[in-house]
């Protein structure tokens, strides 16, 4: 089996190929500024980036952070506006104390190639 790190640093490496599948690390917004619904989407838009040649119909789990469970409704927007309803993974969303307290929300897939 090959597998083939991507836009790694120090601490982990942002996307890994593996056994026909890719999984990408917690990804969270450059833009902290941004509601929930503004980082939802520049997550979601650098997902779509990190998935290597598959894309969004193909992932099979997701894990979604929030940093307060209030969060979830408007993060649920943007994510059905993106998903259009179909194709929806296995999925997992939890409150959490992110890394940085302007993070609102940090989201993790795995999509089969």
């Amino acid at each position: 089996m090959t597998i083939t790190r991507r836009e790694t640093t120090e601490i982990l490496s942002n996307v890994v190929e593996a056994n026909g599948f890719v999984f990408t690390a917690g990804i969270t917004a450059k833009d902290t500024s941004r509601d929930v619904k503004g980082q939802t989407e520049e997550i979601l838009k650098e997902i779509e980036r990190l998935l290597c040649g598959t894309d969004k119909s193909k992932i099979v789990s997701t894990t979604i952070w929030v940093s307060d469970i209030r969060h979830r409704e408007p993060m649920n927007e943007v994510w059905r506006a993106w998903t259009g309803g179909k194709d929806l993974p296995a999925r997992a969303c939890v409150e959490a104390k992110l890394a940085d307290p302007r993070l609102l929300v940090e989201i993790a897939v795995i999509a089969a190639k």
